[in-house]
């Protein structure tokens, strides 16, 4: 009778999964489809580049133990009439290795719009000194980018969760 129940359920199980062979990729962008742009450059008057702290894991008990996390790049816009645009946002792990590339082509940062990356807490070589630079610019002078990086863990009945704030690095503006 077990048995019976056991192969009933697979085969209704995989019934409902149909026959799609297409693979479902999971996006580093989870928010919402981004808004791609060509732009030259050199019509923004305004660029930054910004240094982002984040933790991929934190060491606890007498630093052997690592705690994964989960890490969330938020990038927002927090102008209410411009555009900026995101140049590149590169991930780098705590020996200043480039791991990876989450911008491959301008992305639109309209007014008030917000974008995010992910590092999942399975990722285990950015370390505790991981971090993010991010290159953007804007058509007319603005500090018009509020960058934080939001970590969050959990194990079992224990969960650890804080965030930091980008830094300016090194900015430009056109006369």
């Amino acid at each position: 009778m077990r048995f019976t129940f056991l192969i009933i359920s697979f085969l209704i199980i995989l019934g409902c999964t149909g026959n799609n062979p297409e693979k479902i990729i999971k996006r580093s962008h989870p928010s919402h489809s981004y808004k791609y742009i060509d732009i030259d450059k050199s019509v923004l008057q305004y660029l930054e580049t910004d240094y982002v702290p984040i933790y991929s894991d934190i060491y606890y008990s007498n630093g052997t133990k690592r705690y994964p996390l989960t890490a969330t790049i938020s990038i927002r816009n927090i102008s209410l009439t411009d555009s900026a645009y995101l140049l590149s946002a590169v991930y780098y792990d705590s020996y200043g290795n480039r791991l990876k590339d989450y911008v491959d082509s301008t992305f639109l940062v309209s007014p008030l719009e917000s974008i995010e990356f992910v590092v999942e807490d399975v990722e285990n070589v950015g370390g505790a000194g991981a971090n993010f630079i991010i290159e953007w610019g804007a058509k007319s002078f603005s500090n018009q980018l509020f960058i934080q990086s939001v970590m969050i863990g959990t194990y079992e009945q224990q969960g650890i969760s804080f965030v930091t704030e980008a830094i300016v690095i090194n900015s430009s503006r056109k006369e």
